[in-house]
């Protein structure tokens, strides 16, 4: 095995034992120190291959991304109404992200921080490997909106926009459900919290895409 070939296989062990370590403990216990004692090296080697943690968790949230993407893709019928289409997309969205927590805070975390800022700390190869990844899971739903427009049943003037728009109120809501509490005011003026499933979400989540892509502001419930 060559040096290229070596360096591309530790660098993939350190990739892997990231996934590993987001999928038991989640993003925010995963450590540096962790990651090298599960690969078996020094924390000094991991920053050999990699800038630094962003962008290590960049390039292990392109993993989950590439499978976000298929299981996107198997979930569209490209027979059915570009509305119907879209409620699949949505659902099929919140299902992988209640499957893969950890894909969730690997995805937050990232956009927490401004695109600026994340630009100069990742380097250029892991960033074009991510916004690949990105704009796989987004082609769907691009698509499902720019022939619904087409069709007369949307009206959506930018549909890579309002994709984006959609990834980014998912997370939100993929929080609500993983927190599976509501607050709403007693009659005393007190705080109450109820509980949530994803089931009470996600006929609200896909309602309001549809309602959106065909914008329309009355975004009643289900």
């Amino acid at each position: 095995m060559g040096v290229d070939e070596r360096r591309a296989a530790r660098r993939r062990e350190i990739i892997d034992a990231t996934r590993a370590l987001f999928d038991e403990r989640g993003v925010r216990d995963a450590q540096i120190d962790d990651i090298a004692r599960a690969v078996g090296i020094n924390r000094a080697i991991i920053y050999r291959h990699f800038s630094g943690k962003e962008e290590l968790f960049a390039v292990t949230l392109v993993g989950y991304l590439e499978e976000l993407a298929a299981h996107l893709r198997a979930t569209v019928d490209e027979t059915a109404s570009p509305e119907a289409r879209l409620g699949r997309l949505v659902h099929g969205f919140l299902a992988f992200g209640i499957d893969h927590p950890a894909f969730v805070d690997c995805a937050q975390t990232l956009l927490r921080r401004r695109g600026s800022e994340l630009m100069e700390e990742v380097g250029a190869p892991a960033m074009i490997a991510l916004g690949s990844a990105m704009n796989a899971c987004l082609a769907p739903v691009v698509r499902t909106l720019t022939s619904g427009a087409e069709a007369g049943d949307f009206d959506v003037p930018d549909p890579t926009l309002l994709a984006n728009l959609f990834y980014t109120q998912g997370l939100g809501a993929l929080n609500l459900a993983h927190l599976q509490i509501s607050v709403r005011q007693h009659d005393r003026g007190l705080p109450v919290a109820d509980r949530v499933s994803f089931d009470d979400l996600e006929p609200y989540m896909v309602r309001s895409a549809v309602a959106m892509a065909k914008g329309d502001a009355r975004l009643t419930p289900p």
